[in-house]
């Protein structure tokens, strides 16, 4: 488990966005009906048999990680309530919780437990339903693999691919963009009916929405990755994942934008795509203003006028000066453009949301397409502590996006060798640093957190 410094950085330095990321995986108290599909895209439409059948001493429920070929604990990992890799299968049991009482009660739903809302994203939804599906399992081992019916025998099979399992339901969780799409429908959310959390919902009480797909997937991660693994599915490229995890949330987030039903709430602009701290600012009524917000130099819009949440523009703005230079100025003109057509019209500003998209989803396409090296790892890192980036890390958000992304690149070089567990320890004290500039997003310290991730960034560069 050494591989995973980032996680346990992540868990002793940042309680407030691990607590937002706990809560994203077990609160999903948003409108899920309970009979919608969990994923915009792709969903498997086979039966879902539950997670009692995986859970066989001779499949993946024994109490030691000793199966000649996969770890087969993988359901006491899924379990165990004493770190995020359990938060799925306590999905279910969150509703019953005092938060969860609170957010029901404030939207005037009945019972958490009960209501359609809750369960899409609480519980596996599943159309169709085997004799061992329960909900109240959460989020089981289906909702993320696939319905199970027409491949739970093969894929045990002696002579078993994973290609054929594929072709019978199973989700190719290797496949960055699949895996992305999977993550996102419930940690971001989807056009479909029920799984959007708005601002009405967050004010109820639901926490803010962030994702970041690497962290995010090593947090949850049930399997090893040995030479066992990697010659039926290849090994993955943690900086890859990370990077197609940003540019597809900047995708969904715009394509949810632009749509008619998730754009507008009555009157006014749907505001869970917006920077949520640009309007929850103190106000102040003096002889002498005083300015809350900073200049941004990606943000050509009016003073006053709220900005759109821009965290995952300004990383994958770091990743395509480096992965991707001949399309990075292209991306960075559709994000001002997108951004000064806010301050038109809806109609302008859908219009660039639709570019910004497709921009965004070219480069998912390039990102999956290929792949990272540590030179890409070292590079992107010193990108995010350039003036170019470092300047438009003005905002809560955009800089929880960006010490997450440190992290994740710095464990990315540990695993590849490229820095040792020394010295990764040295440059996460600074990491940890930028942590706790946002540990409080009432009490953001943006100067602070420049400081502490170009420390971060400087000491990296002098290992490479």
């Amino acid at each position: 488990m050494a591989e995973f410094g980032k996680s346990r950085a992540f868990l002793k330095v940042m309680p407030g966005v691990l607590l937002t990321l706990c809560i994203l995986i077990l609160l999903m108290a948003v409108v899920f009906p309970i009979l919608s599909p969990v994923r915009a895209k792709g969903a498997s439409d086979n039966t879902h048999l539950g997670v009692a059948s995986c859970a066989g001493s001779t499949c993946h429920g024994r109490l030691e990680a000793d199966g000649a070929v996969v770890r087969q604990d993988e359901v006491l990992r899924w379990q165990e309530p004493s770190s995020p890799a359990g938060k799925h299968s306590q999905a279910y049991s969150a509703l019953l919780g005092k938060r969860s009482e609170q957010i029901a009660r404030n939207l005037g739903i009945g019972k958490a437990s009960s209501a359609p809302m809750c369960l899409g994203c609480h519980a596996t939804p599943a159309t169709s339903r085997g004799n061992n599906f329960q909900l109240t399992d959460g989020v089981g081992c289906e909702s993320c693999h696939g319905g199970a019916s027409n491949w739970i025998a093969s894929h045990y099979a002696v002579g078993a691919s994973h290609a054929n399992n594929v072709a019978r339901g199973m989700t190719p969780l290797e496949n960055p963009k699949v895996h992305a799409a999977v993550c996102l429908d419930c940690h971001f959310g989807s056009a479909a009916q029920g799984q959007f959390v708005n601002h009405r919902i967050m004010a109820a009480g639901h926490p803010r929405i962030s994702f970041e797909l690497d962290l995010f997937s090593s947090l949850q991660q049930h399997h090893n990755e040995d030479a066992d693994y990697a010659a039926r599915k290849g090994r993955t490229d943690h900086v890859q994942l990370w990077a197609v995890g940003q540019a597809l949330a900047l995708k969904r987030s715009l394509d949810l934008y632009a749509s008619a039903s998730r754009g507008t709430e009555g009157a006014f602009p749907e505001f869970y795509f917006f920077d949520c701290h640009s309007c929850h600012r103190r106000i102040y009524d003096q002889a002498d203003a005083v300015k809350t917000g900073a200049n941004n130099p990606g943000r050509p819009i009016p003073e006053g006028m709220p900005p759109y949440n821009d965290e995952n523009m300004i990383m994958l703005s770091a990743a395509a000066r480096i992965t991707a230079p001949a399309s990075a100025g292209q991306f960075d003109k559709a994000s001002k453009d997108f951004h000064a057509a806010l301050a038109l019209d809806r109609s302008s500003a859908i219009a660039a949301a639709k570019r910004l998209s497709i921009a965004a989803d070219n480069l998912a396409d390039n990102f999956a397409s290929g792949s990272f090296g540590s030179s890409q790892a070292f590079a992107i890192i010193e990108t995010i502590a350039t003036e170019a980036i470092a300047a438009r890390l003005t905002d809560y958000e955009g800089s929880v996006q960006a010490v997450m992304a440190v992290d994740t690149l710095l464990s990315a070089l540990v695993r590849s060798g490229n820095i040792t567990q020394g010295a990764a320890a040295g440059i996460r004290a600074n990491v940890n640093r930028a942590y706790n500039a946002v540990r409080d997003p009432n009490a953001y310290r943006p100067s602070e957190f420049r400081s502490s991730i170009g420390a971060a960034a400087s000491a990296v560069r002098s290992l490479r």
